[in-house]
């Protein structure tokens, strides 16, 4: 593998674990859908991932957790079963366009960059609901699903375009998200 190829597979593989941060199942749905369709090449041990079962279980999967995020009380309780799952999704979205890659630098960097990104995204956005349960009894909860089901989607379908463009784009939301749950959590006093 080439090393802009290499490289192009990296940021394609961060831009979708970020986007795993927010929503599991539906990031996962779209590179399914975009390497059966032949869009992207994926390691050929992600082979099943293009199969008609594993794309209609992964539409079940994303329909279902989208409804959920919408369900006062079910959307923290998805939060603390999406933190483990979003490591692993995270780690497979770095691995997957990694092919030529050998085993243990594909590995590394995925459980480091992949983990790590999507890590990041769904303890922020964790943050960012509990906060939001908090100050408005969970009324502002739907805005907070409906803005991570947005990024989500258009994070996926941009990493699998236009891979550097959606990295930039990821890092910048998590700079953004960071900043803005810092002005919402209160101050510690000065030691």
């Amino acid at each position: 593998m080439e090393l802009a190829e290499t490289f192009l597979s990296l940021a394609l593989g961060i831009a979708l674990a970020a986007a795993v941060g927010l929503r599991v199942f539906l990031p996962l749905l779209v590179v399914a859908l975009a390497a059966h369709y032949g869009h992207l090449p994926l390691s050929q041990s992600f082979d099943w991932l293009t199969s008609w079962p594993a794309i209609a279980m992964l539409g079940v999967a994303a329909l279902v957790e989208i409804a959920g995020y919408y369900i006062p009380g079910v959307d923290n309780l998805l939060d603390t079963i999406a933190a483990p799952l979003a490591l692993v999704a995270g780690t497979f979205m770095v691995a997957a366009p990694l092919w030529e890659l050998p085993p243990l630098i594909k590995w590394t960097a995925a459980i480091v960059a992949g983990g790590g990104a999507a890590g990041l995204t769904q303890g922020i956005t964790s943050v960012l609901r509990a906060k939001s349960t908090v100050t408005t009894g969970g009324l502002g909860n739907p805005v907070v699903a409906t803005g991570e089901l947005g990024g989500a989607l258009m994070l996926s379908l941009l990493a699998i375009a236009l891979p550097v463009l959606a990295l930039v784009v990821a890092l910048a939301g998590v700079v953004l998200l960071y900043r803005f749950l810092r002005k919402l959590l209160p101050k510690t006093a000065d030691r």
